[in-house]
């Protein structure tokens, strides 16, 4: 696991979830959404001088390299360039006729020729290894600028797009790039020199026939231009459309539990076939339409080539020209018409880049939603002092979902926060944590605004446990250790003493040392929750943040959990969301949450007494529990 992760003193990926947030559950269970509710992002008016501008800028930072290959594209291709006058020359002398073949001076020729060709070959592979490097650390710049870029996407980002599609654009997309890059920009190269080498070559040696080649080049550029129009436009939907289908398999793969549970395999596999069949028909356009550039230069070409061939000859009969000449200009005339070929059989993944490139850029110039002050300070020595001032805020404009919160959290206090689903508890402590910033009013840490304090330390200072605990792929050390990366084996193992983490991690096949799977492999939810709570027992903040962190579990790992969340919350100021109001029963202050607003305050017993809110939840609660202990009782 890397030890560059950010250190946000989380311990769960689960994003808090705003209203309308398509969660990963899949049609028929919780959370779920319909199949094919999800179609991809629109496309946005293209720029493709734009696009290959900013792509030029990351090679530029190559600079040393592209000019070490710009010297061996022009080397091997000036060395081409000689070919064909040497076999003109050598053609002129063995039709010198009979007896009158200068052999030594054929030799001579034939020999400079090998050598002509080979130190061209040696040079051509000089520039295919050093682009190779020039190539991949560019990507590797694009990459990194991605995924740090990501890091400060703000989470409202995150809710409204599928991960899979985010991960299609920093993987195909910046491959697509990658491949683009290492063969296309040496051909470029390549290509413009042998163009312009050859052009001259060609009117040095007779400028009617240079211009007879040329006079097909305008219709093979109109033609280009037309299909390029259409091909762009399939290469970006067949883009698209994959990143579509990378979200789609993510969120199935990562919710078969559901799929399963709830027989929707058959729906499933239906819905992947619509968004595959989508992807085949935007990949065969693109494809069908990049296609049929190649052919059409060929036959421009070969059309251009007959026409010089029939009049050089003409000339070589009239006696204006040698047959070496001859040779020699149609030589040149191939090579003038080949990059163009090779371009053309590029065009697809040309097209392709650009599109993915677009993709990418469209992520680098997200604007992050939070980010710091040019102002703002540090928080050291964190007391806990935490007040919420008047606070509105909405999801989405017009919208409100909290309106007129106040809260005053005393260093060490306990609050907790209680109510019905969606009634904004947990956007509550979103805000604290700045996962979101609010529309209006202030919410203060020490008397500091939140909002003129450094992201990363408010989080230092907040400890946050969720009920979907996220492990990450690594030995059990590591996940702890990332509530410190700094930590000591033996500051790892005191603080999963002081959970009660140490005796079932001890049990574990090696100890400390082994290895979980994706999201904490084969351990029980609880004991994925109590290693979050080492987590964050090790990072040791001064806030606690605990979202309904034990109602995933049953009752006795409950009291296992609450005990170690007790040991967690002493002396710390902690903010509680439980649904289970016995967890929540020794409070210094108690939130009833109702559509946004704060509808009760009190203890425990100061708000049984008023008979409201929270004594109708209480006694429901009672209720229940007492009705599945009869339940119990009768079955046994």
């Amino acid at each position: 696991m890397s030890e560059q992760r950010e250190t946000i003193q989380t311990t769960a990926s689960t994003q808090p979830q705003s209203p309308g947030h398509m969660g990963p559950g899949r049609p028929g269970g919780p959370g779920g959404h319909g199949p094919g509710s999800y179609m991809g992002p629109k496309e946005k008016p293209k720029n493709t001088g734009k696009t290959l501008k900013r792509l030029w800028a990351y090679l530029d930072k190559h600079r040393a390299g592209l000019i070490a290959v710009f010297i061996s594209v022009l080397a091997s291709s000036l060395l081409s360039l000689a070919g064909p006058l040497f076999i003109g020359k050598a053609i002129d002398l063995m039709t010198a006729g009979p007896g009158k073949v200068d052999f030594g001076k054929l030799w001579q020729i034939i020999l400079t020729l090998i050598g002509v060709y080979a130190v061209g070959t040696l040079f051509s592979w000089l520039q295919i290894f050093i682009m190779a490097r020039v190539s991949q650390d560019t990507v590797r710049d694009i990459r990194e600028e991605l995924f740090a870029k990501l890091q400060t996407l703000s989470l409202r980002y995150f809710d409204a797009r599928p991960h899979g599609e985010i991960m299609s654009r920093l993987t195909n997309d910046v491959e697509n790039i990658n491949t683009t890059l290492s063969s296309s920009v040496t051909q470029l190269f390549s290509s413009a020199i042998t163009v312009i080498g050859s052009l001259v070559m060609m009117i040095s040696m007779s400028p009617l026939l240079t211009l007879l080649a040329l006079i097909v080049i305008p219709v093979g550029l109109w033609a280009t231009s037309k299909i390029s129009v259409r091909t762009r436009k399939a290469f970006s939907s067949q883009q698209t459309e994959l990143g579509t289908l990378n979200g789609y398999i993510e969120e199935a793969v990562s919710g078969q539990r559901v799929v399963k549970a709830f027989g929707r395999e058959k729906a499933e596999i239906g819905e992947f076939d619509t968004i595959n069949e989508r992807l085949k028909t935007a990949g065969t356009s693109a494809q069908i339409y990049s296609g049929m550039v190649p052919p059409l230069m060929n036959f421009i070409n070969n059309v251009s080539y007959l026409v010089v061939a029939a009049a050089g000859g003409a000339l070589a009969i009239a006696g204006s020209f040698t047959v070496g000449v001859v040779a020699a200009f149609l030589s040149y005339s191939k090579q003038f018409a080949r990059p163009i070929n090779e371009i053309a059989n590029q065009f697809n993944m040309i097209q392709s880049a650009i599109a993915g490139a677009e993709r990418v850029f469209e992520v680098l110039d997200e604007v992050p939603e939070i980010v710091d002050a040019p102002d703002a300070v540090a928080l050291d020595k964190v007391s806990g002092d935490v007040q919420f001032q008047h606070v509105d805020f909405g999801y989405k404009v017009g919208e409100p979902v909290l309106k007129d919160i106040n809260i005053h959290a005393k260093p060490g206090q306990t609050i907790a926060l209680v109510g019905p689903t969606g009634a904004g508890k947990t956007t509550i402590v979103n805000l604290l944590t700045r996962f979101y910033d609010i529309d209006s009013g202030n919410i203060l840490v020490d008397g500091h605004d939140i909002r003129t304090l450094k992201k990363d330390s408010l989080r230092r200072s907040l400890g946050i446990v969720l009920q979907d605990t996220y492990l990450f792929r690594g030995s059990v050390r590591e996940n702890i250790r990332y509530g410190r990366l700094d930590a000591t084996d033996k500051e790892i193992e005191a603080a999963a003493q002081a959970c009660e983490a140490d005796d079932f991690i001890r049990h574990l096949p090696d100890g400390y040392d082994t290895v979980l799977g994706e999201d904490g492999g084969s351990l029980s939810q609880g004991q994925r929750q109590i290693l979050a709570i080492a987590r964050v027992v090790l990072a040791d903040p001064a806030i606690l943040i605990l979202d309904e962190a034990t109602s995933s579990v049953d009752t006795r790992t409950e009291v296992n959990i609450q005990r170690a969340m007790l040991a967690l919350m002493a002396g710390r100021t902690s903010f509680v969301i439980a649904h289970r109001l016995s967890t929540i029963r020794g409070a210094d202050m108690i939130l009833v949450i109702d559509h946004g607003q704060i509808v009760e305050r009190g203890t425990h017993a100061e708000l049984l007494k008023v008979g409201g809110a929270y004594a109708a939840l209480s006694n429901a609660q009672l209720r229940r529990e007492a009705e599945m202990r009869e339940s119990v009782n009768l079955q046994v």
